[in-house]
Order: C-alpha cells, then sequence, then structure tokens
C-alpha cells in the first residue's frame, strides 16, 4: 500500500506514503486515495480528513513515467473525478503539507477545506516549462487564488514559498500545528459539516462540471505531444 489510513478521535488520516516518486499521482496512488476517501465518507464517527504524507514532498504531480507514449485520456479522466470526489465528500478534508508540492499536487490542495504548510513548504505549477498546461488543476484552484496570481505562477512556473501561499489563496495559513483546526471539527455536529460544506465547495464543483471534460481532453492533447513527450523522455533520463 502506498496510501494509508487510519480512523481515530473523529479524525481519518489519509497518508501519501510513496517518497521514491515523491508521492506522484501514480496510477496506483490515485486509486488507493479514492478507495481511502471513499472508507472515511462511510465512517459515521469522523468528522474529517486528513490528508498527508511521508517524505520530502506532499506531491510532485502526475507520475511522468506513466504519461511516457502518451494514452493519458483515462488518467486525466481519473483526476476530474479524484477532485470531484475530494469535493463532495460529507466531511471536511484537511491537508498538512510540510515539503515540496508541483503541478498535480496544487490541484489537490485546491479541494481541501484547509490548508496549513509548514514555513519549509514549497510550490510550484510546473506544467508550462514541459510543454503543458495547469488544465484540470485549474478548476479547483481558480475560485480560490487571486487573477494576478493565477497569471503570474501559471506563466512562470516559479517556485514560491508558503507566506506567498498564503498571500494568494492557495494555503489557509503557515504553520503545521493542525490539532486546533482539528479539534473545532470534532465540536461541529456532523449534520451541520454535511449541510455547510456544500456552501464553500460550490463554485470549484460547477467549474469541474462546466469545463471538467474539456480540461480533461486539453490536458490529455498535451501530455501526449511531441513537445511533452520530449520533456518527459530528457527529464527521466536524467533521473536515472
Amino acid at each position: 500500500m502506498i496510501v494509508h489510513s487510519e480512523s481515530s478521535d473523529g479524525v481519518v488520516t489519509v497518508t501519501l506514503d510513496s517518497p521514491a516518486n515523491r508521492n506522484a499521482l501514480s496510477r496506483r496512488l490515485v486509486s488507493e486515495l479514492r478507495g481511502a476517501l471513499n472508507d472515511a465518507a462511510a465512517d459515521e464517527t469522523a468528522h474529517a480528513v486528513l490528508l498527508t504524507h511521508t517524505g520530502p514532498a506532499f506531491c510532485s504531480g502526475a507520475a511522468l513515467d506513466e504519461m511516457r507514449g502518451g494514452g493519458t485520456t483515462d488518467g486525466t479522466r481519473d483526476m476530474v473525478g479524484l477532485f470531484r470526489q475530494l469535493l463532495t465528500l460529507p466531511i471536511p478534508v484537511v491537508a498538512r503539507v510540510d515539503g515540496a508540492t508541483r503541478a498535480g499536487g496544487l490541484g489537490l490542495l485546491g479541494t481541501c477545506d484547509i490548508v496549513l504548510a509548514s514555513a519549509s513548504s514549497t510550490f510550484a505549477f510546473t506544467e508550462v516549462r514541459l510543454g503543458l498546461a495547469p488544465a484540470v488543476i485549474c478548476l479547483p484552484l481558480r475560485p480560490l487564488l487571486t487573477a494576478r496570481a493565477v497569471s503570474r505562477y501559471f506563466l512562470t512556473g516559479e517556485t514560491f514559498g508558503a507566506a506567498t501561499a498564503a498571500e494568494i489563496g492557495l494555503v489557509s495559513a503557515v504553520g503545521d500545528d493542525v490539532e486546533p483546526v482539528l479539534d473545532g471539527l470534532r465540536r461541529a455536529d456532523r449534520q451541520g459539516l454535511r449541510e455547510t460544506r456544500p456552501l464553500t465547495t460550490r463554485d470549484r464543483l460547477r467549474a469541474l462540471d462546466d469545463e471538467g471534460s474539456d480540461m480533461a481532453e486539453l490536458s490529455a492533447r498535451l501530455f501526449g505531444s511531441q513537445v511533452a513527450q520530449a520533456h518527459f523522455s530528457a527529464f527521466l533520463g536524467g533521473r536515472r
């Protein structure tokens, strides 16, 4: 297993545990994550999901080794499905980040209700440097981020820190003490959580419903392009 789940004291902790590839969104990781989220949704004692990670990266984005050779349509559609599943859980999702988050990993953060990031955490929309676009992941993020931040960081691919991430709306706060947040959610009534969460996720869900299919097709086309495939080969060759 590369995704671990544990329920305790009203919180289901879901841990991404594939540090060898920096918790990349491989088919296996996405499948196991979706299974863990299904289990969390069915847990009548749970008031929150805590999404966290092992290793130096929360999530590095797409698993480029699986993207080499094209045929990525199913994978991009699966990402839309994963994002929708996260946004429609009956309980809130809290992310705790202590390290690097890149590309598709930022889309995961966009589906969470509360994101806490350590001061040493870093972030980057690296798609543009590989001939790609943050197509699917922009859907849960655009309603959260400032328009100027979207333009700058989507287009430059530059790395920024936790303080900037908080300033532009990507993370809720800088710091990794998640207990006060979880304690507040434990004190909330489950019915209140279930009925209140859709009020906060409505814009992001609307974006997925309106544009999800088109963005999945765009993402698959770019992943399969000669330009992107050349970047993947160069990256993977240099990593060996």
